[in-house]
């Protein structure tokens, strides 16, 4: 099932390009892999799929000790502060900063493990309340004070839009966040680049493709639907 499911998303993913004339290269889909067996992710993995995503600080450290070694784990879930430590040299990009405090501990973290860490700016463009996330009219101001912490690297921004039955109601979403990246890097602020734009789900993530998505991460297209009560 996986391997036939990844093949479908990676069909959308290339006619999302297509649409949108830009280059397959472009889009890194990372299969998000949360409550998912092992078993799972080894029949993506030998599908040749190479990046997944995790919610969890507890499974990705599980899971990166089991799977083979050249997986791309992404801390894609929130992340408390009092987890950072045990994730900052795990995962090769933490999607979910939204705080100033978080970041300071990353940066902390990173400094005795003698790395720099990869981060993205969670925006809460749609304002939902449930939703994590920093206010469009913040991020920038977040941004430039997460640039001047020596042991993080900002990437770029991240989003989690609503979910809906008609992917088109969240294209301005992505819009808005594509022209969010564009404006800050418009900036040059040092430490700071703009080239990762992680926007888009199994829901519409042929919508984010088309607005900018650099990174869409997919998992009940990929893995069908989850069972919380295991």
């Amino acid at each position: 099932m996986v391997t036939e499911n990844l093949k479908i998303v990676e069909e959308k993913i290339a006619k999302a390009c297509e649409r949108a004339k830009r280059d397959r290269s472009e889009v890194t889909l990372i299969a998000v892999s949360k409550t998912k067996p092992e078993v799972m992710i080894e029949e993506a993995y030998a599908a040749g799929q190479r990046d997944f995503g995790e919610n969890k600080v507890q499974e990705i450290c599980r899971k990166k000790e089991l799977l083979p070694e050249d997986i791309r784990w992404h801390m894609i879930g929130h992340l408390q502060r009092n987890k950072v430590h045990q994730v900052v040299n795990k995962a090769c990009l933490i999607h979910s900063v939204d705080s100033l405090r978080l970041a300071e501990t990353i940066s902390h973290e990173a400094e005795k493990k003698e790395i720099k860490v990869p981060v993205l700016v969670e925006v809460n463009v749609a304002q939902e309340e449930s939703k994590f996330g920093v206010t469009t009219e913040e991020t920038i101001s977040l941004v430039e004070e997460i640039a001047k912490l020596p042991h993080i690297q900002v990437r770029g921004l991240m989003t989690i839009a609503p979910f809906v039955e008609d992917p088109e109601e969240n294209r301005g979403i992505f819009r808005k966040l594509k022209q969010l990246s564009v404006d800050i890097a418009a900036k040059n602020i040092n430490n700071v680049n703009m080239s990762v734009l992680s926007m888009g789900m199994t829901n519409d993530y042929e919508v984010a493709i088309e607005e900018g998505a650099t990174m869409v991460r997919v998992g009940t297209g990929i893995f069908g639907e989850r069972d919380y009560t295991k």
